[in-house]
């Protein structure tokens, strides 16, 4: 039966197949919660919450249990290590769980999988981090690179390339924003319904509903059990979806007859948001498992006007060149935007896949821009706030193709106009702005 596991025992299995294996965080979690649907709401969001906070705080975490063990982390036994982790995190981020019941929790799973030997050890370093008090973190003036990586627990490589990039507030502000839980957004379907109807309802379902400052379809909700619970989201009345994702839709100027196509577009909240703007959308990802769930979301929604094709974006597709108005080019990234939500990423990529995801990102513009016809519009977006991946690889590209720079203004929320919208890019940065960090510019093909 499902509920041999209390909530700890489920988080630790979880961590031990992300942390110390290969697995994603979102893809696990999003496992368990289906498994375990027979625990009440309360039991499921404490398995979120701690398995998500432990993943975002590890390397914090392990900088304190080494403040107290006489064994570093690495060096523990796989199901030690994490054990401590989470509790831990309880100690240090969960402040309605006595620590005392913490302690024991732990010793109680320790002996039942077999690790009696140690339930002493692991008692002695829970209570001695209990009575610790607050974190005593790397003296930032000493070295700034380590005290972020260990205050905001990212990996100093990360850590030093922001502090490159960008000025100390704005990089605090990132990476204390990538701890924060995680909101969910939507956008309304105006295909079936308009955002205060769709409000209406929303509340008439228990969902406290906030209206997001930048565009009027967009809502945070808060307050429910899970999406499949709510009538509104079967209906196909919203979709899941970031304000910055939504951005990439207003940026495209679609509308009327437009034929627009997405070239990596799963799982489909960009090509829908377009369709239902302009005339025909051909929506294409790598592998099927990926179009498929543009097409789950396409017969929730009931949009008629996309096409769906499984199609390597780094493969020329001859029977569309300069036939699109629009193309977009969501392309992959290194996902420094949305640690919020991806929450293990920054411990999976190293750089030498960075700098190769740059070089990706160079190859599939090459690529899709034949697709533009002339005159016609190239948005290339992506979820990070790595300029080598941003402002740096759009430069690249005006200066290598018979694209312009198109200025934004005429098609983003005056709130957001600036130096930059004007020539033609936004950059939004998680903590400074209500969005994920995401970056938009657009580009016109010269000629008619």
């Amino acid at each position: 039966m499902t509920n041999e596991k209390d909530g700890r025992e489920i988080v630790l299995d979880m961590l031990l197949q992300v942390i110390d294996g290969k697995e994603f965080g979102h893809r696990v979690l999003g496992r368990a919660l289906r498994y375990y649907q027979d625990k009440n709401k309360q039991e499921r969001a404490f398995i979120s919450r701690l398995f998500i906070g432990t993943i975002k705080h590890y390397l914090t975490l392990d900088y304190v249990i080494e403040q107290f063990s006489s064994l570093p982390t690495r060096k523990m036994k796989p199901f030690i290590r994490n054990l401590l982790r989470l509790s831990v995190y309880q100690l240090l981020y969960m402040d309605s769980i006595p620590a005392s019941a913490v302690c024991n929790e732990a010793v109680k799973l320790a002996k039942k999988r077999g690790f009696t030997r140690l339930s002493g050890f692991i008692n002695a370093n829970l209570r001695n981090i209990a009575r610790m008090g607050e974190v005593k973190y790397p003296d930032e003036d000493e070295n700034i690179v380590t005290y972020l990586s260990i205050r905001y627990s990212t990996p100093t490589w990360i850590a030093d390339m922001l502090l490159k990039q960008y000025d100390l507030i704005s990089v605090e502000a990132m990476l204390e924003a990538s701890l924060r839980d995680n909101e969910i957004t939507i956008r309304c379907n105006r295909m079936k319904t308009t955002p205060d109807e769709l409000q209406e309802k929303l509340i008439g379902e228990g969902v406290t509903v906030v209206e997001h400052p930048y565009l009027r379809e967009a809502f945070v909700i808060k307050n429910f059990d899970y999406l499949e619970s709510l009538d509104t989201f079967n209906d196909g009345l919203f979709t899941v979806q970031d304000v910055s994702s939504m951005l990439v839709g207003e940026a495209s100027g679609a509308k009327g007859k437009d034929f627009v196509v997405d070239v990596c577009a799963a799982p489909g909240g960009k090509a829908l948001h377009i369709a239902e703007k302009a005339g025909k959308v051909s929506a294409r990802d790598l592998t099927e498992f990926k179009t498929k769930l543009i097409e789950e979301n396409i017969v929730r929604m009931g949009i008629h006007n996309i096409e769906i094709k499984v199609w390597d974006a780094a493969a020329i597709d001859t029977d569309i060149i300069n036939k699109a108005d629009i193309v977009i080019a969501d392309l992959p990234c290194s996902g420094l935007g949305v640690l919020g939500k991806k929450y293990d990423i920054k411990y999976k990529l190293t750089q030498n896949q960075q700098k190769e995801l740059v070089e990706l990102q160079r190859k599939i513009l090459d690529v899709v821009s034949q697709y533009v016809k002339p005159g016609g519009i190239l948005i290339y977006s992506t979820c990070t706030i790595n300029k080598h991946e941003n402002i740096e690889n759009m430069e690249w590209f005006l200066d290598n193709h018979d694209f312009v720079a198109d200025s934004l203004n005429s098609y983003l929320p005056e709130v957001l106009h600036s130096e930059t919208t004007s020539v033609g890019y936004l950059q939004l940065l998680q903590g400074i702005h209500p969005t994920d960090g995401f970056f938009i510019c657009r580009m016109r093909k010269e000629g008619r």
